[in-house]
Protein backbone atom coordinates (compact mmCIF):
# COMPACT_ATOMS: atom_id res chain seq x y z
CA UNK A 1 0.00 0.00 0.00
CA UNK A 2 1.28 3.45 -0.86
CA UNK A 3 2.14 5.80 2.01
CA UNK A 4 -0.78 7.97 3.13
CA UNK A 5 -3.39 5.84 1.35
CA UNK A 6 -6.00 3.82 3.22
CA UNK A 7 -7.62 0.69 1.85
CA UNK A 8 -11.24 1.18 0.88
CA UNK A 9 -12.72 -2.29 1.11
CA UNK A 10 -12.43 -2.89 4.87
CA UNK A 11 -13.57 0.65 5.66
CA UNK A 12 -16.59 0.42 3.38
CA UNK A 13 -17.49 -3.00 4.69
CA UNK A 14 -17.37 -1.77 8.29
CA UNK A 15 -19.47 1.29 7.44
CA UNK A 16 -21.99 -0.87 5.62
CA UNK A 17 -22.38 1.74 2.92
CA UNK A 18 -22.36 -0.43 -0.18
CA UNK A 19 -24.29 -3.44 -1.38
CA UNK A 20 -22.37 -6.68 -1.61
CA UNK A 21 -22.34 -6.65 -5.39
CA UNK A 22 -20.50 -3.34 -5.37
CA UNK A 23 -17.59 -4.82 -3.43
CA UNK A 24 -16.97 -7.74 -5.77
CA UNK A 25 -14.29 -6.05 -7.86
CA UNK A 26 -12.93 -3.74 -5.19
CA UNK A 27 -10.23 -6.12 -3.98
CA UNK A 28 -8.18 -5.44 -7.08
CA UNK A 29 -8.66 -1.66 -7.03
CA UNK A 30 -6.11 0.78 -5.55
CA UNK A 31 -6.84 2.35 -2.19
CA UNK A 32 -8.20 5.83 -1.68
CA UNK A 33 -9.37 8.34 0.90
CA UNK A 34 -12.83 8.90 2.32
CA UNK A 35 -14.49 12.24 2.86
CA UNK A 36 -15.72 13.06 6.34
CA UNK A 37 -19.01 14.52 5.11
CA UNK A 38 -21.83 12.18 6.24
CA UNK A 39 -23.69 11.95 2.94
CA UNK A 40 -20.54 11.91 0.86
CA UNK A 41 -19.01 9.05 2.87
CA UNK A 42 -19.81 6.94 -0.15
CA UNK A 43 -18.49 5.52 -3.36
CA UNK A 44 -17.73 9.04 -4.59
CA UNK A 45 -14.74 8.96 -2.27
CA UNK A 46 -13.66 5.37 -2.75
CA UNK A 47 -12.35 3.41 -5.67
CA UNK A 48 -14.77 0.60 -5.16
CA UNK A 49 -16.67 -0.34 -8.26
CA UNK A 50 -20.34 -1.05 -8.69
CA UNK A 51 -21.16 -4.40 -10.22
CA UNK A 52 -24.67 -5.56 -10.95
CA UNK A 53 -26.56 -7.39 -8.22
CA UNK A 54 -27.37 -11.06 -8.76
CA UNK A 55 -29.73 -11.50 -11.71
CA UNK A 56 -33.42 -11.45 -10.86
CA UNK A 57 -36.40 -12.66 -12.80
CA UNK A 58 -37.67 -9.11 -13.22
CA UNK A 59 -36.17 -5.69 -12.43
CA UNK A 60 -37.86 -3.38 -9.96
CA UNK A 61 -38.20 -0.02 -11.73
CA UNK A 62 -38.71 3.49 -10.31
CA UNK A 63 -39.54 6.30 -12.76
CA UNK A 64 -39.07 9.89 -11.57
CA UNK A 65 -40.96 12.75 -13.20
CA UNK A 66 -43.47 10.17 -14.31
CA UNK A 67 -46.35 12.52 -15.17
CA UNK A 68 -44.48 14.33 -17.94
CA UNK A 69 -44.70 13.44 -21.61
CA UNK A 70 -42.84 10.15 -21.37
CA UNK A 71 -43.32 8.52 -17.97
CA UNK A 72 -46.82 7.05 -18.15
CA UNK A 73 -46.31 5.41 -21.55
CA UNK A 74 -42.94 3.98 -20.55
CA UNK A 75 -44.46 2.59 -17.36
CA UNK A 76 -47.19 0.88 -19.38
CA UNK A 77 -44.64 -0.75 -21.68
CA UNK A 78 -42.39 -1.84 -18.82
CA UNK A 79 -45.36 -3.31 -16.95
CA UNK A 80 -46.17 -5.44 -19.98
CA UNK A 81 -42.64 -6.83 -19.82
CA UNK A 82 -42.09 -7.12 -16.08
CA UNK A 83 -45.45 -7.00 -14.32
CA UNK A 84 -47.53 -4.13 -12.97
CA UNK A 85 -46.23 -4.24 -9.40
CA UNK A 86 -42.59 -4.09 -10.53
CA UNK A 87 -42.84 -0.62 -12.10
CA UNK A 88 -43.38 2.36 -9.80
CA UNK A 89 -44.32 5.70 -11.29
CA UNK A 90 -43.56 8.85 -9.27
CA UNK A 91 -43.96 12.61 -9.45
CA UNK A 92 -44.69 15.62 -7.23
CA UNK A 93 -48.13 16.14 -8.83
CA UNK A 94 -51.38 14.33 -8.19
CA UNK A 95 -51.95 11.73 -10.93
CA UNK A 96 -55.24 11.50 -12.82
CA UNK A 97 -57.42 8.57 -11.69
CA UNK A 98 -56.60 6.34 -14.68
CA UNK A 99 -52.87 6.65 -13.95
CA UNK A 100 -53.27 6.13 -10.21
CA UNK A 101 -55.38 3.04 -10.77
CA UNK A 102 -53.14 1.52 -13.42
CA UNK A 103 -50.28 0.56 -11.12
CA UNK A 104 -48.03 1.69 -8.24
CA UNK A 105 -47.69 5.47 -7.90
CA UNK A 106 -45.79 7.35 -5.18
CA UNK A 107 -44.93 10.93 -4.39
CA UNK A 108 -41.24 11.60 -5.07
CA UNK A 109 -39.37 14.91 -5.15
CA UNK A 110 -35.94 14.45 -6.74
CA UNK A 111 -34.62 17.25 -4.52
CA UNK A 112 -35.49 15.23 -1.39
CA UNK A 113 -32.52 12.88 -1.14
CA UNK A 114 -33.61 11.10 2.02
CA UNK A 115 -37.08 10.32 0.73
CA UNK A 116 -35.71 9.05 -2.59
CA UNK A 117 -33.37 6.76 -0.69
CA UNK A 118 -36.27 5.41 1.35
CA UNK A 119 -38.26 4.68 -1.82
CA UNK A 120 -35.35 2.83 -3.40
CA UNK A 121 -34.56 0.79 -0.31
CA UNK A 122 -38.14 0.02 0.74
CA UNK A 123 -39.18 -1.01 -2.78
CA UNK A 124 -36.00 -2.93 -3.63
CA UNK A 125 -35.50 -0.85 -6.77
CA UNK A 126 -32.94 -2.14 -9.28
CA UNK A 127 -33.60 0.12 -12.29
CA UNK A 128 -34.05 3.88 -12.02
CA UNK A 129 -35.41 5.96 -14.93
CA UNK A 130 -34.83 9.65 -14.25
CA UNK A 131 -37.29 11.76 -16.24
CA UNK A 132 -37.55 14.76 -13.88
CA UNK A 133 -36.43 17.91 -15.70
CA UNK A 134 -37.50 21.36 -16.89
CA UNK A 135 -37.45 21.49 -20.70
CA UNK A 136 -35.73 23.98 -22.96
CA UNK A 137 -38.08 26.96 -23.29
CA UNK A 138 -39.44 26.67 -19.73
CA UNK A 139 -35.91 26.38 -18.39
CA UNK A 140 -34.83 29.60 -20.08
CA UNK A 141 -37.71 31.37 -18.38
CA UNK A 142 -36.63 30.09 -14.94
CA UNK A 143 -32.93 29.30 -14.96
CA UNK A 144 -32.58 29.01 -11.17
CA UNK A 145 -35.33 26.41 -10.92
CA UNK A 146 -34.01 24.53 -13.96
CA UNK A 147 -30.54 24.42 -12.42
CA UNK A 148 -31.97 23.08 -9.17
CA UNK A 149 -34.14 20.36 -10.73
CA UNK A 150 -31.94 19.41 -13.68
CA UNK A 151 -28.58 19.40 -11.89
CA UNK A 152 -29.13 19.07 -8.14
CA UNK A 153 -31.85 16.48 -8.73
CA UNK A 154 -29.53 14.60 -11.07
CA UNK A 155 -26.78 14.54 -8.44
CA UNK A 156 -29.19 13.00 -5.93
CA UNK A 157 -30.08 10.29 -8.42
CA UNK A 158 -26.44 9.59 -9.29
CA UNK A 159 -25.51 9.27 -5.62
CA UNK A 160 -28.35 6.86 -4.97
CA UNK A 161 -27.62 4.78 -8.04
CA UNK A 162 -24.05 4.38 -6.83
CA UNK A 163 -25.04 3.51 -3.28
CA UNK A 164 -27.57 0.93 -4.39
CA UNK A 165 -25.95 -0.50 -7.54
CA UNK A 166 -28.83 0.53 -9.78
CA UNK A 167 -29.06 0.45 -13.53
CA UNK A 168 -29.65 4.14 -14.18
CA UNK A 169 -31.24 5.65 -17.28
CA UNK A 170 -31.06 9.43 -17.75
CA UNK A 171 -32.37 10.77 -21.06
CA UNK A 172 -30.50 13.44 -22.93
CA UNK A 173 -31.72 15.50 -25.82
CA UNK A 174 -31.20 17.19 -29.15
CA UNK A 175 -30.69 20.26 -26.92
CA UNK A 176 -27.37 18.88 -25.70
CA UNK A 177 -25.80 20.19 -28.91
CA UNK A 178 -24.95 23.81 -29.68
CA UNK A 179 -24.20 26.12 -32.63
CA UNK A 180 -20.61 24.87 -32.92
CA UNK A 181 -21.72 21.21 -33.15
CA UNK A 182 -21.91 19.36 -36.47
CA UNK A 183 -25.55 19.74 -37.55
CA UNK A 184 -26.13 17.42 -40.49
CA UNK A 185 -25.73 14.89 -39.07
CA UNK A 186 -24.67 15.25 -35.45
CA UNK A 187 -22.56 12.23 -34.39
CA UNK A 188 -22.51 10.65 -30.94
CA UNK A 189 -19.15 12.18 -30.10
CA UNK A 190 -18.44 15.78 -31.07
CA UNK A 191 -18.20 19.33 -29.74
CA UNK A 192 -21.48 20.14 -27.98
CA UNK A 193 -21.45 23.54 -26.20
CA UNK A 194 -25.22 24.10 -25.80
CA UNK A 195 -26.57 27.57 -25.02
CA UNK A 196 -29.59 26.73 -22.88
CA UNK A 197 -29.63 25.70 -19.22
CA UNK A 198 -31.54 22.60 -20.31
CA UNK A 199 -28.82 21.62 -22.77
CA UNK A 200 -26.01 22.46 -20.35
CA UNK A 201 -27.61 20.34 -17.65
CA UNK A 202 -28.00 17.43 -20.07
CA UNK A 203 -24.35 17.55 -21.16
CA UNK A 204 -23.43 17.67 -17.49
CA UNK A 205 -25.54 14.56 -16.93
CA UNK A 206 -23.96 12.71 -19.86
CA UNK A 207 -20.45 13.44 -18.65
CA UNK A 208 -21.12 12.73 -14.96
CA UNK A 209 -22.74 9.42 -15.84
CA UNK A 210 -19.87 8.38 -18.08
CA UNK A 211 -17.34 9.46 -15.47
CA UNK A 212 -19.02 7.40 -12.75
CA UNK A 213 -19.29 4.44 -15.09
CA UNK A 214 -15.60 4.47 -16.00
CA UNK A 215 -14.36 5.24 -12.46
CA UNK A 216 -16.77 3.21 -10.34
CA UNK A 217 -18.60 0.87 -12.69
CA UNK A 218 -22.01 2.58 -12.46
CA UNK A 219 -24.38 1.06 -15.03
CA UNK A 220 -25.29 4.44 -16.50
CA UNK A 221 -27.25 4.59 -19.76
CA UNK A 222 -28.35 7.60 -21.75
CA UNK A 223 -30.19 8.20 -25.03
CA UNK A 224 -30.32 11.56 -26.78
CA UNK A 225 -33.97 11.89 -27.69
CA UNK A 226 -35.05 13.94 -30.70
CA UNK A 227 -38.29 15.90 -30.52
CA UNK A 228 -40.86 13.39 -29.22
CA UNK A 229 -44.38 13.51 -30.67
CA UNK A 230 -47.26 12.17 -28.59
CA UNK A 231 -51.04 12.45 -28.44
CA UNK A 232 -51.38 11.59 -24.76
CA UNK A 233 -49.79 14.59 -23.07
CA UNK A 234 -50.01 18.31 -23.90
CA UNK A 235 -46.90 20.23 -24.96
CA UNK A 236 -44.64 20.82 -21.98
CA UNK A 237 -42.45 23.80 -22.86
CA UNK A 238 -40.07 22.26 -25.37
CA UNK A 239 -38.84 23.87 -28.57
CA UNK A 240 -40.23 21.04 -30.71
CA UNK A 241 -43.73 21.23 -29.18
CA UNK A 242 -45.20 22.76 -32.34
CA UNK A 243 -45.01 19.29 -33.88
CA UNK A 244 -47.57 18.11 -31.32
CA UNK A 245 -49.78 21.19 -31.26
CA UNK A 246 -50.18 21.34 -35.03
CA UNK A 247 -52.15 18.07 -35.03
CA UNK A 248 -54.57 19.28 -32.37
CA UNK A 249 -55.05 22.59 -34.16
CA UNK A 250 -55.55 20.86 -37.50
CA UNK A 251 -58.44 18.85 -36.07
CA UNK A 252 -60.01 21.60 -33.95
CA UNK A 253 -59.73 24.98 -35.71
CA UNK A 254 -57.98 24.11 -38.96
CA UNK A 255 -55.38 26.80 -38.24
CA UNK A 256 -51.97 26.58 -36.57
CA UNK A 257 -49.68 29.48 -35.76
CA UNK A 258 -46.12 28.17 -35.68
CA UNK A 259 -43.44 29.79 -33.52
CA UNK A 260 -40.64 28.54 -35.81
CA UNK A 261 -39.77 29.44 -39.40
CA UNK A 262 -41.27 27.10 -42.02
CA UNK A 263 -37.81 25.79 -43.02
CA UNK A 264 -36.60 24.91 -39.50
CA UNK A 265 -35.53 21.27 -39.78
CA UNK A 266 -35.22 19.22 -36.58
CA UNK A 267 -35.00 15.50 -35.68
CA UNK A 268 -38.31 14.02 -34.50
CA UNK A 269 -39.65 10.69 -33.26
CA UNK A 270 -43.01 9.07 -32.52
CA UNK A 271 -43.39 8.41 -28.81
CA UNK A 272 -43.93 4.67 -29.40
CA UNK A 273 -40.48 4.46 -30.97
CA UNK A 274 -39.04 6.49 -28.09
CA UNK A 275 -40.49 4.13 -25.47
CA UNK A 276 -39.42 1.04 -27.38
CA UNK A 277 -35.88 2.36 -27.83
CA UNK A 278 -35.63 3.06 -24.10
CA UNK A 279 -36.78 -0.41 -23.07
CA UNK A 280 -34.59 -2.18 -25.64
CA UNK A 281 -31.60 -0.11 -24.54
CA UNK A 282 -32.19 -0.89 -20.87
CA UNK A 283 -32.49 -4.59 -21.69
CA UNK A 284 -29.22 -4.70 -23.67
CA UNK A 285 -26.36 -6.54 -21.93
CA UNK A 286 -23.56 -4.17 -20.92
CA UNK A 287 -21.02 -6.09 -22.98
CA UNK A 288 -22.76 -4.93 -26.18
CA UNK A 289 -22.48 -1.23 -25.37
CA UNK A 290 -19.52 0.64 -26.83
CA UNK A 291 -20.86 3.96 -25.49
CA UNK A 292 -22.89 5.11 -22.49
CA UNK A 293 -24.70 7.86 -24.44
CA UNK A 294 -26.23 7.21 -27.86
CA UNK A 295 -28.12 9.25 -30.43
CA UNK A 296 -31.36 7.68 -31.65
CA UNK A 297 -33.07 8.89 -34.83
CA UNK A 298 -36.26 8.26 -36.76
CA UNK A 299 -37.02 11.21 -39.08
CA UNK A 300 -36.21 14.86 -39.61
CA UNK A 301 -38.69 17.42 -40.93
CA UNK A 302 -39.62 21.11 -41.08
CA UNK A 303 -42.91 22.72 -40.02
CA UNK A 304 -43.85 23.13 -43.67
CA UNK A 305 -43.14 19.47 -44.45
CA UNK A 306 -45.31 18.17 -41.61
CA UNK A 307 -48.05 20.62 -42.61
CA UNK A 308 -47.95 19.32 -46.19
CA UNK A 309 -48.26 15.75 -44.94
CA UNK A 310 -51.22 16.68 -42.73
CA UNK A 311 -52.90 18.36 -45.72
CA UNK A 312 -53.02 14.96 -47.43
CA UNK A 313 -55.63 14.13 -44.77
CA UNK A 314 -56.97 17.64 -44.01
CA UNK A 315 -56.54 19.74 -47.17
CA UNK A 316 -57.84 22.97 -45.61
CA UNK A 317 -55.19 23.23 -42.87
CA UNK A 318 -53.80 26.76 -42.73
CA UNK A 319 -50.44 27.44 -41.10
CA UNK A 320 -49.09 30.91 -40.35
CA UNK A 321 -45.61 31.61 -39.08
CA UNK A 322 -44.75 33.95 -36.24
CA UNK A 323 -41.24 32.98 -35.11
CA UNK A 324 -40.59 33.37 -31.40
CA UNK A 325 -37.09 34.75 -30.92
CA UNK A 326 -36.24 32.51 -27.96
CA UNK A 327 -37.42 29.22 -29.46
CA UNK A 328 -36.13 30.04 -32.94
CA UNK A 329 -32.68 30.83 -31.57
CA UNK A 330 -32.68 27.55 -29.67
CA UNK A 331 -33.79 25.57 -32.73
CA UNK A 332 -31.15 27.22 -34.92
CA UNK A 333 -28.45 25.97 -32.54
CA UNK A 334 -29.58 22.34 -32.73
CA UNK A 335 -28.74 19.60 -35.24
CA UNK A 336 -31.02 19.03 -38.21
CA UNK A 337 -30.32 15.28 -38.16
CA UNK A 338 -28.91 12.69 -35.76
CA UNK A 339 -26.36 10.06 -36.74
CA UNK A 340 -27.48 6.95 -34.84
CA UNK A 341 -25.14 4.45 -36.52
CA UNK A 342 -23.73 3.25 -33.21
CA UNK A 343 -27.14 2.53 -31.70
CA UNK A 344 -28.15 0.55 -34.77
CA UNK A 345 -24.92 -1.43 -34.71
CA UNK A 346 -24.53 -2.05 -30.97
CA UNK A 347 -28.07 -2.92 -29.88
CA UNK A 348 -30.12 -3.14 -33.05
CA UNK A 349 -32.04 0.12 -32.89
CA UNK A 350 -34.46 0.69 -35.79
CA UNK A 351 -37.49 3.05 -35.84
CA UNK A 352 -40.94 1.91 -36.93
CA UNK A 353 -42.43 5.34 -37.75
CA UNK A 354 -41.52 7.67 -40.59
CA UNK A 355 -43.27 10.98 -41.29
CA UNK A 356 -46.14 9.41 -43.22
CA UNK A 357 -46.84 6.82 -40.50
CA UNK A 358 -46.49 9.42 -37.75
CA UNK A 359 -49.01 11.83 -39.29
CA UNK A 360 -51.55 9.10 -39.98
CA UNK A 361 -51.25 7.70 -36.45
CA UNK A 362 -51.43 11.10 -34.72
CA UNK A 363 -54.56 12.19 -36.57
CA UNK A 364 -56.25 8.84 -35.95
CA UNK A 365 -55.29 8.81 -32.26
CA UNK A 366 -56.49 12.36 -31.64
CA UNK A 367 -59.80 11.62 -33.36
CA UNK A 368 -60.26 8.54 -31.21
CA UNK A 369 -59.41 10.45 -28.05
CA UNK A 370 -61.80 13.29 -28.93
CA UNK A 371 -64.57 10.82 -29.67
CA UNK A 372 -64.13 9.18 -26.26
CA UNK A 373 -64.11 12.58 -24.58
CA UNK A 374 -67.06 13.77 -26.72
CA UNK A 375 -65.00 16.66 -28.08
CA UNK A 376 -65.53 18.17 -31.55
CA UNK A 377 -63.28 17.20 -34.41
CA UNK A 378 -63.41 17.81 -38.13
Amino acid sequence: MQPGVRACVPTAAVLGLFCRGCLNRAQNMPGCRFSTLPRQMSRWNSRETCSSPPPQENPRVLITGGLGQLGVGLAQLLRKHYGTENVILSDIKKPPPHVFNSGPFVYADVLDYKHLRELIVNNQVTWLVHYSALLSAVGEANVALARKINITGLHNVLDLALENCLRLFVPSTIGAFGPSSPRDPAPDLCVQRPRTIYGVSKVHGELMGEYLHHKYGLDFRCLRYPGVISVNTPPGGGTTDYAVQIFHDALSTGHHECYLRPDTRLPMMHIADCHRATVEFMQTPECQLSLRTYNIAAMSFTPEEVAQEIRKHLPHLKVTYNPDSVRQTIADSWPVRFDDTNARRDWGWAPAFGLEELVSDMLSSIRDKRTKQVLPSS
